[in-house]
């Protein structure tokens, strides 16, 4: 009797470290725009879009994880960075040249590109 009390206290105890941990608000957030974008390939009826986020999907359920969603925050950040300077060098060029079309094509890609680097540095969160 006694080493049933023993073992259901143990087990009462462990039962939480058991549980799978919940997911973090970052993974639960592209967990929700994955889904989000899976309602409407699904309306469009678009089935290689649909199998790709059904694998993107797993992937968050399976890999996600606070760590690797930073490491891939900063990648995305470092790119967006690498391609503003390339824009602002292009831009340079085209002024120097004095081309007012290229200036504005240039300008509208530099546009772009901080945008992206904007995008790129918004938190995960919803």
């Amino acid at each position: 009797m006694k080493r049933l009390i023993i073992a259901s206290a143990l087990f009462i105890a462990a039962t939480p470290l058991l549980a799978a941990n919940p997911p973090s608000a970052g993974c639960a957030a592209q967990r929700a725009r994955i889904e989000a974008q899976l309602q409407r390939a699904q309306a469009e009826g678009n089935q290689q879009q649909l199998a790709g986020l059904r694998r993107a999907l797993r992937a968050n359920e399976t890999h996600c994880s606070d760590a690797s969603l930073a490491a891939e925050r900063q990648r995305a950040i470092q790119k967006a960075t690498k391609k503003v300077a390339e824009r602002e060098k292009e831009l340079a060029q085209a002024q120097r040249k004095g081309d007012p079309d290229q200036i504005a094509k240039r300008q509208a890609k530099l546009d772009e590109a901080r945008r992206d680097l904007a995008e790129a540095e918004q938190p995960l969160l919803p």
